[in-house]
């Protein structure tokens, strides 16, 4: 059964809100609500990504948001964290497609790319024409990118890559792989190309068994002696700070994300708990203890908004540390997790079926508790942030 959602403000958010970033939200959010709500719950069962909100998306400027020219929308970072926010309420898997094409592919190349490679890609990203993939994780280093076994060695005018990645978004999908090797001639310094997916000895397989989410290509990604030229080559990206940049971008964007998923979860169990009559034919939510759990909810909803909203703003002002895009992610997937245990607690033997999306969120917001760096790591990071002193 389908409430139909009208927004998560408890203490006049929107006031915070500039009209364009109000309007930017609102637009992404009828069309989530138009053309992913009604669909997403048989994708999700049939382990299928809706291809067919690619191009829709890239005409709203989903994709490469916060990038001005080349066919992109030019948002502020707020704007683009509210179309986060709008995708996930939708689906985590969805919104991670949106994250990679965007953060993950599209900001590199306008970051650390060649006018060429800005000028052949940018634009049909930015539509949906293209798709990309983005290459760091590998089957035996996730957290410590740093001991990746992918390797590129200079050959004339080209550079032969060989190595595996894992758990890539999208990557059977793709166009153009976004992948980080070392190079051998540079004393194994990590840089970054961009790879044809067509060419010979790429190969990309789909993972499968997932019980998260299951609306959303997982792949592996396989190379033996693929052969680059040297102008795939990123020539602004050098050393493994570059891809933890571009991984920067998309903590930003989950921090948001998170926020859609947990006022879903929340608004479901809110209007459940109207409805649903249980003892001297009262609704429940008029029990203590369900309203804990959504004053609970509520509570943390709130200051998930004003964190990743502090955020934003610092962003667009230049003066955000990596530090702080790690609380707001962090924090944020935290309590929309507990917001999807709650509400599936509200919501009874309801709450594990996909007539109410709480099941479902839940499930993804476990994969992203752990993708863009893990809750482990991001503690981490505040603690050396705090203290000055590495603990990893």
């Amino acid at each position: 059964m389908a409430f139909k959602f009208s927004g998560v403000d408890f203490i006049g958010f929107d006031t915070l809100l500039s009209e364009d970033e109000r309007l930017v939200r609102d637009t992404a959010r009828q069309f989530i609500e138009d053309n992913l709500i009604p669909i997403i719950e048989e994708c999700n069962r049939d382990g299928r990504f809706p291809k067919e909100l690619i191009r829709p998306m890239g005409e709203l400027g989903f994709y490469g948001a916060t990038i001005d020219g080349y066919g992109c929308a030019g948002m502020n970072n707020v704007e683009y964290g509210l179309v986060m926010q709008e995708t996930e309420r939708g689906d985590s898997g969805v919104r991670s497609f949106v994250s990679v094409q965007s953060a993950l592919v599209m900001y590199p190349i306008h970051a650390f790319g060649s006018d060429e490679q800005k000028n052949e890609w940018l634009p049909r990203l930015a539509t949906g024409e293209k798709l990309g993939c983005f290459g760091l994780t590998e089957p035996d280093f996730g957290s410590n990118p740093g001991g990746m076994r992918t390797h590129a060695k200079k050959d004339g005018g080209d550079y032969i890559l060989n190595g595996e990645k894992m758990w890539i978004t999208t990557g059977t999908l793709a166009d153009m792989a976004v992948i980080w090797a070392k190079v051998d001639d540079e004393d194994g310094r990590v840089r970054g190309f961009l790879v044809d997916t067509k060419l010979p000895g790429f190969s990309a397989y789909d993972v499968h068994g997932k019980w998260s989410l299951r609306a959303s290509i997982t792949s592996g990604l396989f190379m033996q002696d693929v052969r680059v030229p040297a102008a795939a080559m990123l020539p602004g990206a050098s050393g493994l700070k570059s891809p933890l940049m571009c991984l920067n971008q998309a903590r930003y964007g989950i921090s948001w994300g998170a926020l859609g998923a947990a006022m879903s979860c929340y608004d479901t169990a809110l209007q459940y708990s109207l409805l649903r009559k249980q003892f001297h034919d009262r609704p429940i939510a008029s029990h203590q203890l369900v309203q804990d759990k959504l004053a609970w909810m509520i509570t943390e909803i709130t200051k998930g908004q004003l964190l990743s909203l502090q955020v934003g703003r610092m962003k667009d002002a230049g003066t955000v540390g990596h530090q702080h895009i790690s609380m707001a992610k962090k924090n944020n997937v935290w309590m929309a997790l507990e917001c999807a245990r709650l509400s599936r607690d509200i919501l009874g033997a309801n709450g594990i079926t996909d007539d109410y999306p709480v099941m479902r969120h839940m499930m993804n917001l476990e994969s992203v508790k752990t993708y863009e760096g893990t809750d482990t790591m991001h503690t981490l990071i505040i603690g050396q942030s705090v203290t000055g002193i590495p603990a990893y």
